[in-house]
């Protein structure tokens, strides 16, 4: 079945739909289809370079805003399998009409959604239920020296996070804010 994309305001960031199989036996969700995104012009050529899986227990828990700096930058594929997570992309595109936005999404195994991030685009996520996991499919490769991101907290930015901020890592809370 044919995966629906919803745009969103920021160019390039898209919420991925898509429809499960269900049967008395349970479940099957098709995930990722290489094709079928090429087909509707957002992953493009681009191929899979990385996958990362990550557990976080605490509510109101904040991972982000990080992104990999040119000539590493990344697209990502975030999913949520386990939980419920507010997860929110930044445009950071010095070039982009929408430098400086935000839009987030809540992703559940339920609504079977995906949000889409391009290369440019800050990710980041607050968690809404304990014990959620993601799944990360990214078009390149992590490298320590292109690591970056902003402040989740950034006034410029006014995300509106759902929670209070709770358990920020020190490398999150070291993060700069965006140049005046």
């Amino acid at each position: 079945m044919l995966a629906e994309l919803r745009r969103t305001p920021i160019s390039g960031v898209f919420e991925l739909l898509a429809q499960p199989f269900a049967d008395h036996r349970g479940a099957f969700l098709n995930s990722f289809r290489a094709q079928e995104l090429a087909f509707m012009s957002s992953w493009g050529d681009r191929g899979i370079a990385q996958v990362n899986l990550s557990r976080t227990e605490a509510v109101g828990t904040i991972r982000g805003l990080h992104l990999q700096a040119d000539p590493h930058s990344e697209a990502k594929l975030v999913r949520c399998l386990q939980g419920r997570v507010w997860d929110v992309a930044v445009d950071l595109r010095q070039d982009s009409a929408t430098y400086g936005h935000w839009h987030a999404v809540e992703l559940t195994p339920k609504q079977s959604n995906a949000l889409l991030i391009p290369e440019g685009c800050a990710h980041g996520f607050q968690v809404l239920e304990a014990g959620s996991e993601l799944l990360y499919l990214h078009s390149g490769t992590w490298e320590q020296e292109a690591e970056t991101g902003v402040r989740w907290d950034d006034p410029q930015l006014g995300i509106a996070w759902p929670l209070p901020a709770a358990d920020l890592s020190d490398r999150d809370r070291s993060l700069p804010f965006l140049p005046s």
